[in-house]
């Protein structure tokens, strides 16, 4: 048996086994920014906004849930609060994003093109994701989310495309 048919082999029969649900990177990342308001939040800090009333005037949400959602993704360490005082004020917080709530840039995108594609008005989106370079000097063409594996194959269609088991998985017993 060659060394590629024992690494099939053995896949397939981890896939017969069932992983513990319990254990899901996706579970727990739905736990931390799977509320409609926390991804909202996230789009407006990517987008710039960083203080409390700019996430109100933005989004229209109330206050007490604003307040609730940002101490979640504070404590979730996907925003930090860093105080600032204008002057003849009280001091308090502007909520930047972490390195980790960075990182959910292409979550936000994948689900701005999921809603372009299947519930947007007739008229198109109604934003558009452009290539803008730091210094501006992007082409300003539109972005779109690609799926490549680790050898560099791109365009994936979802047939070509499955969950197995990683390193960390436990599996169900008896599965």
């Amino acid at each position: 048996m060659t060394e590629h048919q024992e690494h099939q082999e053995q896949r397939e029969q981890q896939e017969q086994r069932r992983i513990d649900p319990a254990n899901c990177s996706m579970g727990r990342a739905l736990a931390v920014v799977g509320e409609r308001w926390s991804l909202l939040i996230v789009r407006e800090a990517l987008d710039g906004a960083s203080r409390f009333g700019d996430f109100r005037a933005r989004l229209g949400i109330a206050s007490n849930l604003l307040s609730t959602r940002l101490d979640g993704l504070v404590e979730a360490g996907v925003l930090e609060r860093v105080p600032y005082r204008e002057p003849g004020d009280r001091q308090r917080f502007e909520y930047r994003l972490t390195a980790k709530g960075a990182d959910l840039r292409p979550t936000v995108i994948a689900l701005l093109e999921w809603g372009d594609k299947y519930l947007a008005d007739e008229q198109g989106p109604s934003v558009v994701v452009r290539h803008r370079g730091a210094e501006g000097d992007g082409c300003g063409e539109p972005v779109t989310l690609v799926l490549a594996c680790a050898a560099g194959h791109t365009r994936l269609p979802p047939g070509e495309v499955q969950r197995s088991p990683g390193p960390g998985a436990r599996f169900l017993p008896g599965g």
